[in-house]
């Protein structure tokens, strides 16, 4: 298990200024192993594009439905944790939206949480087909990168004025519909559904989502720094109630309790840029 460990290889690569709207990283993996490798990717709430290489990768629903992937799949908003298998040989290539960037692409955004679709439906014709083939001859991993970016180009369009305000706003800071209906004379209901239709989850939503990820860095920066997890310091920091509403949201995104994050944190992929 050991040998296994040192053949998965996964990273992130950065995505140029030009891009940095569209896209917020791209996520490589690779197993080099005999054996097929589980892993587990946290919610990201962010739609991605999967373009896999070599042998199959299998991604399964929370229903435990097993999805393979041969070449290209579109899954998201990620709400919640995925388990997947890569078999030995298999490469993916992750491509991470920003926030509305999959709606600027494709004129809608996902609402299937986190079932897949074949891009190509999306479009007018088999294109993503085509960009399979091309990637799959292109050896290193920074020119697949190259070559998604340059195929992308053409069809970002523009980013919506109400959208804009919602992508630079702090969730954190106050109440963002309310804030972005009074800044546009519109109503809170009206800013409830672009909200939901440009980024394909609610406000509400994404705020319990980022509390519960400064709860996983936190817990991560302890675990290293103390080694023993103060429970109630992250119930205080983070802005949980309580230990049972920490336990509840731990459950939700990535069905583990926290101590047991704790012990199988190595196994789960965050597809995030750095």
């Amino acid at each position: 298990m050991e040998k296994s460990k040192k053949e998965y290889k996964s990273y992130s690569l950065p995505v140029s200024p030009e891009f940095s709207e569209a896209f917020s990283h791209f996520y490589f993996a690779e197993n080099n192993s005999s054996e097929a490798l589980a892993k587990t990717l946290l919610p990201s709430f962010q739609t991605i594009m999967v373009f896999n290489f070599g042998a199959k990768t299998l991604f399964y629903s929370t229903k435990g439905t097993e999805i393979q992937i041969e070449r290209c799949i579109v899954l998201g908003p990620i709400k919640s944790a995925i388990e997947y298998r890569m078999l030995p040989g298999a490469q993916i290539l992750v491509v991470n939206f920003m926030l509305d960037a999959f709606y600027r692409f494709f004129g809608r955004a996902l609402l299937t949480d986190s079932l897949p679709i074949n891009p190509d439906a999306e479009m007018d014709d088999n294109c993503f087909t085509h960009l399979w083939q091309q990637l799959n001859v292109i050896q290193s991993v920074s020119g697949k990168v190259a070559h998604i970016l340059d195929f992308s180009r053409p069809y970002l369009q523009a980013q919506n004025k109400t959208a804009s305000l919602l992508s630079n706003f702090d969730y954190g800071a106050a109440s963002v519909i309310k804030s972005i209906a009074d800044q546009t004379g519109q109503s809170e209901r009206t800013i409830q559904l672009m909200h939901k239709k440009y980024f394909g989850y609610t406000a509400k939503e994404v705020a319990r989502y980022q509390r519960f990820m400064k709860a996983i860095g936190l817990i991560q920066e302890i675990s290293v720094s103390k080694g023993k997890v103060d429970w109630f310091e992250v119930i205080e920091e983070c802005g949980y109630y309580d230990q049972s509403q920490l336990i509840h949201d731990f459950k939700h995104y990535i069905h583990l309790s926290p101590k047991n994050y704790l012990k199988f944190q190595e196994d789960i992929c965050q597809s995030a840029p750095g």
